[in-house]
């Protein structure tokens, strides 16, 4: 059987290795992204699971391209989880206006990624 697929966005290299790891350790099969404008057109090709992105970037808005894979009737369905440092956390509330299911904080994400990724996936 597969391995299910996330998508990560990120620019901080340590936060996005630990995440990476963590992610692999509990299951998945990862796909590192670090171009944003690029990020659409990965989700669209790779429909992976679930959708986790930094929402801290010098690349342009996280939360626009939340908006375009919401919009996009072959994306709107993966969920999303955005995470930001507690300096950025003024970016959380854009990120959900624009469809992001879920935002926490960097050092929570880490420490409850399993319980977080079972209600981001939680069929309702």
């Amino acid at each position: 059987m597969t391995k299910p697929l996330a998508l990560v966005f990120y620019e901080r290299l340590l936060l996005g290795r630990q995440l990476v790891n963590r992610l692999v350790d509990i299951g998945y099969r990862v796909n590192s992204i670090s171009d944003l404008k690029s990020l659409e057109s990965i989700v669209l090709k790779e429909q992976p699971l679930v959708l986790l992105l930094d929402l801290h970037t010098v690349q342009g808005s996280v939360a626009n391209e939340i908006r375009s894979i919401r919009n996009n009737q072959a994306t709107m369905h993966i969920p999303i989880l955005g995470f930001t440092g507690k300096q950025e956390e003024k970016l959380h509330s854009p990120a959900v206006k624009a469809g992001a299911n879920m935002v926490a904080l960097d050092e929570a994400m880490l420490r409850q990624l399993p319980q977080m990724l079972e209600q981001l996936l939680r069929v309702e």
